[in-house]
């Protein structure tokens, strides 16, 4: 399924009005999940801005220890604090990655805005080296956009 065809179903999903918050954040994860190949992984991570820390929210994909990351640390620690999006094309090039598993070998990261502060970011990790382009990134722009409605 394209992006294009993806966005009228997540905008479909937020506007649910049936279902709470995480069922709607589960809800998107499993649509990219299922409808993106080379989407292994799919989350949300949201700030404590008083801590420093993301906090790992609703997702789909194989089980994660990194459910606080530290401001700063790993590719999403450092798009808290960037408020940039970070594409990984090779996680092995990158000296402050924190590994999650030996089959994940991309990442991308978009920070998620509500009234213009970074609440948290949409992470996704692949198992295939150097896939994100810049269509991944506007696509998952829009996602956010969408998801931010939910705040």
């Amino acid at each position: 399924m394209t992006f294009q065809e993806l966005e009228p179903k997540i905008s479909a999903i937020i506007a649910d009005t049936k279902t709470d918050r995480d069922e709607k954040l589960l809800a998107v994860c499993q649509l990219l999940n299922e409808n993106v190949e080379y989407y292994n992984w799919v989350g949300f991570y949201f700030a404590n801005h008083e801590a420093k820390t993301l906090h790992l929210g609703p997702y789909v994909g194989a089980e994660t220890d990194h459910t606080v990351i530290p401001f700063g640390k790993g590719i999403c620690g450092q798009v808290a604090e960037s408020n940039a999006n970070f594409v990984v094309p090779d996680v092995k090039a990158q000296d402050n990655y924190i590994a999650c598993s030996l089959t994940v070998k991309s990442e991308i990261v978009v920070p998620l805005f509500v009234n213009g502060v970074n609440i948290g970011q949409i992470d996704i990790d692949s198992h295939v080296i150097d896939p994100f382009t810049a269509a991944d990134e506007r696509f998952l722009e829009f996602v956010n956009q969408e998801v931010a409605k939910l705040f």
